[in-house]
């Protein structure tokens, strides 16, 4: 196994628990990063010669290497034990099979997102070195929970970064198109072969039990709706009627399914079209709704898009806040990493004031317990969620 020797004092904070290092922190003089093969597993030490680890490394990447032990190599055996300690942790939390089983950094396998719908596994790596451990990562998996069927979910864009190969197949029995599962008591079905990501978002999930306690007889707006995690739960618990607005028709089938499956229907309305500008129509008809959701896609996917991202919120929030009725109530969320809480609620504050309606935070919310944030690692804490009744 090869050795990378870091720059004086660029372990502290891999000493302090974090798992990443940067291709500035290395000592290329010493320990060159130019001709290691990506996906390689290297020995990681201090200045002074002092084991730090094993990491995975890929020398084109600023992070250029991820660690894995703090001893010896990811090998087969350790690989099965992670997931075992990985589901011990899912199935202390939750009743029913259906969550993130794998969470990357914070289960120790750097890469893995591994989602379980039931009797079916959605996998997706997004590193050589995770990729280079797949065929141990499937049969371990099978051991594992004896699924019906895995899927290979490796289109998304997070590979093309690696420049690994995109591929979407079914590498183990059969998985259906729509894979059956549960979400806070609700059947649910989730594109797994066609739809974002894994074709479910779990991380939401608690966000979403605390609005289903609050919308019964309500009418509901669930923009940017996808295949309908708020909506569709929401008229499950009892929401007057729900309106769903998507970019994708797709996605609006996909809402459409979800709704008969749980015989809700008649009752679900949606639209087709970019949020903003349906949000717009919608203001100019006199449109309003009880309950507002406004669960977008990141806005900040870069530190440097940070000022331009604040404003998108700060507008797209006051756009819903026009569409809530008086004593409404605003779901205000957000995926993007360089986002922080106090930043979403301050753009939901100065949103509330330029309208001069009465705000009041009733609760926050982060991503759910499949979603482990690691303690030493900022950027495994990426989700928010802020609960604000509009007067």
């Amino acid at each position: 196994m090869s050795q990378l020797f870091l720059n004086r004092g660029a372990e502290r904070r891999l000493k302090r628990g974090h798992l990443w290092i940067y291709s500035n922190e290395v000592d290329t003089k010493r320990s060159p990063l130019k001709g290691i093969e990506a996906g390689s597993q290297c020995e990681i030490l201090d200045s002074r010669g002092t084991l730090l680890g094993t990491a995975f490394i890929n020398p084109s990447q600023l992070i250029c290497g991820r660690l894995i032990s703090r001893g010896g190599a990811l090998d087969d055996a350790t690989i099965s034990e992670r997931l075992h300690t990985a589901l011990r942790l899912r199935d202390r939390y939750f009743d029913f099979p259906g969550y993130r089983l794998v969470y990357g950094d914070s289960d120790g396998l750097p890469g893995l997102v591994v989602d379980r719908f039931g009797n079916y596994l959605v996998v997706q790596v997004s590193n050589w070195g995770m990729e280079r451990l797949l065929g141990s990562v499937i049969d371990s998996l099978k051991a594992l929970v004896e699924p019906k069927g895995i899927l290979l979910r490796n289109d998304h864009q997070g590979r093309a970064v690696e420049m690994l190969p995109a591929v979407n197949e079914v590498v183990y029995g059969e998985v259906p198109e729509m894979a059956p599962f549960e979400e806070n008591g609700v059947p649910l079905l989730a594109p797994v072969h066609s739809g974002q990501k894994t074709g479910w978002f779990y991380d939401h999930r608690d966000n979403r039990a605390r609005l289903n306690q609050w919308v019964a007889g309500r009418r509901v707006l669930d923009l940017f709706s996808y295949a309908g995690g708020w909506g569709v739960q929401a008229l499950a618990s009892g929401a007057v009627d729900v309106t769903c607005v998507d970019a994708s028709e797709q996605a609006l089938e996909w809402c459409r399914a979800n709704a008969a499956h749980n015989g809700v229907g008649e009752r679900l309305h949606t639209r087709r079209g970019k949020a903003l500008e349906v949000m717009k129509a919608l203001v100019a008809d006199g449109e309003r709704f009880d309950v507002v959701v406004l669960d977008p896609p990141a806005f900040i996917k870069r530190r440097k898009d940070h000022k331009a991202g604040l404003g998108a919120y700060r507008h797209i929030n006051e756009l819903a806040m026009r569409l809530l009725a008086p004593d409404g109530l605003l779901v205000s969320a957000s995926c993007s990493m360089h986002l922080g809480d106090d930043e979403l609620l301050d753009c939901v504050r100065g949103a509330a004031r330029h309208l001069e309606r009465p705000a009041s935070l009733l609760s926050s919310g982060s991503q759910g317990a499949d979603h482990p944030v690691h303690p030493a690692i900022a950027e495994t804490r990426y989700l928010k969620a802020h609960f604000v009744h509009l007067g």
